[in-house]
């Protein structure tokens, strides 16, 4: 499997909160992270010392923040005020399990606030109360487990963005739909049809027509990354899959698959 399995899910689910950030994190490189200033949306704060932290490993709705014509996502300002209840004015530390720094300067890290029932990992509050989705990158996948349990949760549980169509997870054989959402960060369900190696990159189709229906798109240098985790996509054949990327237009709808994270197995036949 590329993903937790239903069992290991609930065994995670029942641990305590403490235990669980640190089983989920416990390779992490921790440092003290000053006290938080600023929130700017629900992912992104800056501390006393000017750093601006991307809250790693997850995506809140967006707010236009200067942007010309971007539209507020819906429940952006709810995911602002929920992180500002949870880390504004309080002392936090930095976790860091994979790249540091992102082309915009910004520290990319997990933020663990130091609150008044003992310590809060932002991210995983966030994702469980429905205010932000995993959002991963291969070269930053350290703690992710956890945060898929707590967004599998929320989401059952119909909990904030879960509740709003806007967030929907799409169905893959409604290509017409996924091109109405091309640019647009994406959850997809959908049974792969055909899993096939060419020129370099692996294709999972999940129609027949790949020239107009929903396509996975897996690279050479992702393949290298499945490679060394164990994993092999052409197994996806047949499988029940939810993907998560951007959705743009080649050939119809597709997503490309940058690490092995990006793809859940709920069934494999």
């Amino acid at each position: 499997m590329l993903n937790l399995s239903l069992v290991r899910l609930a065994a995670l689910a029942a641990l305590s909160s403490v235990s669980v950030a640190a089983l989920a994190c416990e390779s992490l490189r921790m440092e003290a992270g000053g006290i938080v200033t600023t929130v700017t949306d629900g992912d992104t704060v800056v501390l006393d010392d000017g750093r601006v932290v991307r809250m790693i490993g997850t995506q809140a709705p967006k707010l236009p923040l200067g942007r010309d014509g971007f539209e507020t996502w819906p429940l952006a300002p709810e995911a602002k005020a929920a992180l500002e209840e949870i880390a504004l004015n309080r002392p936090v530390r930095l976790g860091f399990g994979g790249e540091a720094i992102d082309r915009y300067g910004r520290v990319l890290a997990h933020v663990f606030v130091d609150g008044p029932e003992g310590e809060v990992w932002a991210q995983r509050a966030m994702v469980g109360q429905g205010l932000a989705r995993v959002y991963s990158f291969p070269d930053n996948r350290a703690c992710l487990e956890l945060l898929f349990a707590a967004e599998g949760r929320a989401r059952l549980g119909g909990l904030g963005i879960w509740a709003d169509p806007y967030y929907s997870t799409r169905a893959a054989d409604a290509p017409g739909d996924l091109l109405a959402r091309a640019g647009q960060y994406e959850l997809v369900e959908g049974r792969v049809l055909l899993a096939e190696q060419k020129g370099g990159r692996v294709y999972l189709n999940f129609g027949r027509f790949w020239k107009e229906d929903f396509t996975v798109v897996i690279e050479a240098p992702a393949l290298r990354i499945f490679a060394s985790a164990g994993m092999d996509p052409l197994v996806l054949e047949g499988a029940l899959l939810r993907v998560r990327g951007w959705v743009d237009d080649r050939d119809g709808p597709r997503i490309e698959v940058t690490h092995p994270e990006q793809i859940e197995v709920l069934a494999l036949r």
